[in-house]
């Protein structure tokens, strides 16, 4: 099974890409960790928000497979403890489909982006620089692996 971020944003700053690296290299093969990044829609002066934001819903969308599991990165969605991703991370690995985490970009994602998902999660009720967003991601994914194969790496 194939854990995989979906991010509207690119040309991170190296710390970024490095935290999320160093995460996303601990994962074992079976459940590997891959980020694909979706061009941001260029805001110009006075842009259309909504317009901008269905472009990247679009390829948001388009870079999900059909059979994936797709979870939305929401402000408004449910939070879970570490342990309780855990649980969730099981169960997405006995469901067997791939896992697409969508992150949106400033503006946050597009209702039809919602509408896809199968789970609307909340990493915190704090409004999340989204480049941090993927190093949190990496690490509480990979927390919660640690977790359901009781490496210590977790200590509660």
């Amino acid at each position: 099974m194939r854990l995989r971020m979906l991010c509207v944003g690119q040309k991170m700053p190296d710390w970024v890409n490095q935290g999320y690296s160093e995460y996303a290299r601990r994962m074992p093969a079976e459940l590997s960790l891959e980020l694909t990044e979706i061009p941001m829609a260029h805001r110009g002066k006075n842009p259309d928000i909504p317009r901008l934001m269905q472009k990247e819903g679009e390829a948001l969308l388009s870079a999900a497979g059909p059979r994936d599991r797709v979870i939305a990165m929401e402000v408004g969605g449910r939070s879970w403890s570490t342990e309780q991703l855990a649980g969730q991370l099981e169960n997405w690995q006995q469901d067997g489909r791939d896992v697409c985490f969508m992150v949106g970009g400033p503006d946050g994602l597009p209702l039809a982006c919602r509408d896809r998902a199968d789970q609307l999660w909340s990493l915190s009720p704090l409004t999340l620089p989204h480049p941090l967003v993927r190093i949190l991601l990496a690490e509480q994914l990979y927390r919660a692996w640690s977790i359901t194969r009781n490496h210590p790496y977790h200590r509660a």
